[in-house]
């Protein structure tokens, strides 16, 4: 008996006895308890309910990784690999070996324990409350306006959440998914040099999908905080499974045409859901902050900002924050 299994079996929401766990799994009682100590590791909490077993607080849509192995059968040039838990989807593709050029290699956790944002904040969620879905794809040349690929991936998926969830989204410069003004999501992209001038790219999103309202309310240092899809959707979010998928056709899809055409096919549709413009920021870079008003984005993506003199800056790299005005 694994954890997993004894989470497949919890995942219904429903109590289930200690006694006919252990029969149905051939364990001891005990050895139910060490794992239901294992689904606490992954942040999930689980009651027990006298008299009748132990039940999650609220069912858990698990991956289906049928689904998702006839999907990869299905798609000629595509590896995905699924895990119970990972460190860092991220960072598992970035360490292993590229993928040929033209193929598409992936990567889902249930759980991460040490995954990241940007300039290297942790992003968790309990296990099966989140999306952590990472795709490398290693382009033969690096692509114009690399740096740009990350605002591209934002573009992608919003396109995707908004046919899947029906909801618009927007974005914030230059990593954020936004839903009412707090943050539903982020992005990671890494990459490094190969051989013969190609160059190896990871892409990560982190999707809050429905997580315990109290973590909504620790997980981000936005003034106005964070939001999962359960509340955005009023309760209709989309399978974990089928939007996996569909982020994985967009980023195959994204990559191959970025090769070509570099960001701008992507350029006005991001500008149109910029959630920035116009607003007084703080963008923090490596060594010193910097207040304007944010501008939009420049051609390749950069971020333009005015400062307080009338002038126009391009920040390529930083931090941003919405300033409260008095």
């Amino acid at each position: 008996m694994e954890a997993i299994a004894l989470l497949q079996r919890l995942a219904d929401g429903q109590p289930h006895s200690g006694e006919n766990l252990a029969r149905d799994f051939g364990v001891t009682r005990a050895a139910v308890w060490k794992h239901i100590g294992r689904l606490e590791q992954w942040g999930l909490a689980v009651q027990g309910v006298p008299g009748s077993g132990y039940r999650l607080n609220e069912p858990i849509d698990l991956l289906d990784h049928a689904a998702l192995a006839e999907y990869t059968s299905a798609r000629s040039g595509t590896r995905l690999e699924v895990f119970t838990e990972l460190e860092s989807t991220n960072r598992h593709l970035l360490d292993g070996p590229a993928p040929d050029p033209g193929q598409l290699a992936a990567c889902i956790a249930e759980y991460q324990s040490a995954g990241r944002g940007r300039r290297g904040r942790s992003w968790q969620a309990p296990l099966g409350m989140g999306l952590c879905l990472s795709a490398a794809w290693n382009f033969r040349e690096t692509p114009p306006e690399l740096a740009a690929l990350s605002l591209a991936v934002g573009v992608a998926a919003r396109r995707v959440l908004g046919h899947e969830a029906g909801i618009e989204i927007g974005l914030k410069w230059p990593n954020d998914l936004v839903w009412d003004d707090r943050k539903l999501g982020g992005i990671l992209v890494e990459f490094r040099a190969e051989a013969q001038g190609r160059c190896h790219v990871v892409a990560g999103l982190g999707i809050n999908i429905a997580m315990p309202p109290d973590l909504l309310e620790r997980i981000s240092d936005w003034p106005t905080g964070a939001v999962d899809l359960r509340q955005a959707t009023s309760g209709r979010e989309p399978r974990r499974t089928v939007l996996a998928i569909e982020l994985l056709d967009a980023l195959r899809a994204l990559f191959a045409d970025y090769e070509r055409h570099g960001f701008a096919p992507y350029r006005d549709e991001w500008r149109n859901a910029d959630c920035l413009v116009g607003k007084p920021v703080r963008v923090d870079e490596a060594s010193h902050s910097v207040l304007g008003t944010a501008r939009g984005i420049d051609t390749d993506g950069a971020l333009l900002l005015e400062t307080a003199a009338q002038d126009r800056k391009r920040i390529i790299s930083g931090d941003v924050s919405v300033r409260t005005t008095t």
